[in-house]
């Protein structure tokens, strides 16, 4: 008996001081990526808070404050979408908004849902041109958006096609505030989707708005109609986001918050 209760002691002490050993692992953030809800074929990394693979993953927690806000930082280019789902959300699609439970930005230059989309989204800002009022596009890696370094450099004070089709030279009494509107225009439609940059996120319940870089895109949802939605990311082609839910990397819109946990709203 002796012997059983000293074999018993033992143990408990042996558990006692392996819990109290010092732990390099690094805690894990209250709200992440949701692995148990996330599609088939996603990948997620650093403590949850890094996708890729192919589909989406929710946040493990839902949007619930009066206003919310989140940034994804694009670490590799592929396809993306970026936005709110519900948990009825097909997450093993590569594109988000293609059914009526998300809402998304997508990398194709369009915002989408339920399978229509909305864009191009930078053609909002002051987008180049062509004579006949087409926007000038060309072969970029990402449809919808112009690469500048494929464009000759005249191009930046001219408007037409950058095909070698018909172009119309601007004439001398276009001021040079307006080049500098094009040429802005043109470097944001090549930098929209590129490594580095942020996606910012705010919703309040009645708009659901999209940030490039801490400017505001001006393209909102004002259809967002579920009772309980979620951020999530979308990946496939090889595209790598992370999710930041706060040291944001832009000030919030005012009044928005990072997204807080239900009962810490109590």
């Amino acid at each position: 008996m002796f012997c059983c209760l000293r074999t018993c002691l033992n143990g408990n002490i042996h558990k006692t001081n392996r819990t109290h050993q010092p732990s390099n692992r690094i805690k894990e953030p209250e709200i992440h990526l949701d692995a148990g809800t996330a599609g088939s074929e996603v990948i997620l990394l650093s403590n949850y808070l890094r996708i890729t693979g192919t589909g989406g993953a929710l946040a493990t927690a839902p949007l619930v404050q009066s206003k919310s806000y989140f940034e994804v930082k694009i670490q590799q280019k592929g396809i993306w979408s970026v936005g709110l789902a519900t948990r009825q959300a097909d997450l093993d699609k590569k594109y988000g908004g293609l059914d009526k439970e998300s809402w998304c930005l997508c990398s194709d230059n369009v915002t989408r849902h339920n399978s229509e989309e909305y864009g191009p989204v930078v053609a909002t800002i002051n987008e180049p041109k062509s004579s006949n009022g087409d926007v000038i596009l060309n072969d970029s890696a990402i449809p919808g958006l112009i690469g500048i370094e494929d464009m000759d450099e005249d191009l930046l004070l001219t408007t037409g096609r950058s095909d070698g089709g018909v172009s119309a030279t601007k004439t001398a009494q276009e001021t040079k505030g307006e080049a500098t509107d094009r040429t802005t225009a043109i470097t944001m439609q090549h930098s929209f989707p590129d490594e580095g940059d942020v996606i910012g996120v705010s919703f309040d319940h009645i708009e659901l708005n999209f940030y490039f870089n801490g400017k505001n895109l001006d393209v909102p949802f004002r259809n967002v109609k579920a009772s309980t939605v979620y951020p999530v990311i979308y990946v496939g082609n090889g595209a790598i986001l992370d999710i930041i839910l706060d040291k944001f990397h832009h000030p919030p819109p005012n009044g928005f918050e990072n997204i807080m946990l239900e009962q810490s709203l109590l």
